[in-house]
């Protein structure tokens, strides 16, 4: 909307608050804080939400692949086989052979039930989500035949074990005797603590070589699934048929989907509902606009009339007060955005501020997953808050700027 020097003149005029017009004023600047604050609220939000998915879907992956091979009853004989056709399907970029069993661990007096992983070395070395988030030790300390462990931090604080501590590993698939099988019980040595960020990866991984997995559960060369990295996650379908047709009936191939499918359709229908939610905040704060300029057109309805009997067009009072409603949306938008920004970047020290002010903790790992409060903030979905605001904002605008045009110079200046 290109506007002439007087029309901005006159828009910049009642852009401030002149005598008489403090409430008005005041209604307009509620109007402009109301949308900001629905602004930073709705970016706060999704950046959130994208951070809980991203954040989650990074670490879980990191752990679990893009998809696992499994074999029926927890064994996988022809792995080599699997895991080399499986790396030469299009869209594949790894496929690493892994144990996973839960067994119980003790230490100290108590017991745990954990998960054990076994991982090939160097597999182990090239794995960021564990590499990156070494607390105590060395994960290079892993290697076969060596007796060592990796534990998860939380777990670790459960045995009160540490780097150098002695845990014991519990399997219930162990040698049978007259009486019974009696437990497979093997001592092994801490060698590193690990923190991935996910509540229940650190309260129950055990991290060690696949050789000594394999020689625990008494496995001989066999393992229990099959890795799988792909080069686009979200459209892993044709990778999953091809994969199922290497497999045959040997085992089953589950995607990350099927995995975690609850945890991701939860975040994904909260996401949508949040938006939707929050959106009413700046659709209350744009009719505080309306109602601010239906107050301003009726305060400046002799001002209007004697602008009319000066040549000013119906179009150009339109374009005026939209104008004036607009730039409030717009000044809204402005700060919003500074706002979201600047509550983003210290997240957690909020969080951790009113946490220390009410003596509650708001941010229980065991419930909320991760250990630290998320954030990705997507471009298009702001440049859309950004779109949505506005469009409200001007539509806000029309009823008023229309009052305003319609304003009759001879019935307003009839006794002036």
């Amino acid at each position: 909307m290109i506007l002439n020097r007087y029309e901005r003149t006159i828009a910049k005029r009642y852009l401030l608050p002149g005598k008489g017009e403090g409430f008005i004023f005041l209604v307009a600047a509620i109007s402009l804080g109301a949308v900001a604050l629905g602004v930073a609220a709705l970016i706060i939000v999704m950046s959130v939400m994208n951070g809980f998915r991203a954040e989650l879907f990074d670490k879980i992956v990191g752990l679990n692949g893009h998809a696992i091979v499994q074999g029926y009853e927890g064994r996988l004989s022809d792995w080599q086989r699997i895991a080399t056709q499986a790396r030469q399907v299009p869209g594949v970029t790894s496929a690493l052979p892994l144990v996973e069993q839960p067994l119980m661990a003790s230490a100290n007096g108590r017991v745990e039930g954990v998960l054990v992983r076994g991982m090939r070395r160097q597999d182990l070395l090239a794995n960021p989500t564990l590499m990156n988030n070494v607390k105590s030790g060395d994960l290079r300390l892993l290697q076969p035949g060596s007796g060592k462990i990796a534990l998860g931090t939380r777990l670790a604080e459960q045995l009160g074990a540490y780097p150098g501590s002695e845990i014991s590993l519990i399997s219930p698939e162990g040698r049978a005797t007259p009486v019974g099988t009696v437990p497979r019980i093997v001592s092994y040595t801490v060698a590193a603590t690990f923190e991935v960020g996910v509540y229940d990866y650190d309260n129950a991984y055990v991290i060690m070589p696949i050789e000594d997995a394999q020689n625990l559960l008494m496995l001989g060369d066999q393992v229990g699934m099959v890795e799988v990295m792909v080069t686009n996650p979200d459209k892993i379908q044709p990778q999953i048929g091809a994969l199922q047709q290497i497999v045959g009936d040997k085992g089953r191939v589950v995607d990350w989907r099927n995995l975690n499918a609850a945890l991701f359709e939860a975040l994904e229908v909260e996401r949508v509902a949040m938006f939707v939610v929050l959106s009413l905040i700046i659709l209350v704060a744009v009719f505080n606009i309306l109602s601010s300029l239906i107050m301003l057109v009726r305060a400046k309805t002799r001002d209007i009339a004697i602008l009319r009997t000066m040549g000013a067009s119906r179009r150009s009072m339109m374009k005026v007060f939209v104008t004036v409603g607009t730039t409030i949306g717009t000044l809204g938008i402005l700060l919003g955005i500074v706002i979201g920004a600047v509550f983003l970047f210290f997240r957690q020290s909020v969080v951790n501020v009113i946490q220390l002010v009410t003596g509650q903790n708001l941010w229980d790992p065991s419930v909320r997953f991760l250990s630290e409060l998320p954030s990705k903030t997507d471009p298009f979905e702001v440049g859309a808050i950004i779109v949505l605001a506005l469009l409200l904002s001007f539509l806000s605008t029309l009823y008023p700027a229309w009052k305003a045009a319609s304003t009759d110079p001879v019935q307003v200046l009839r006794y002036e």
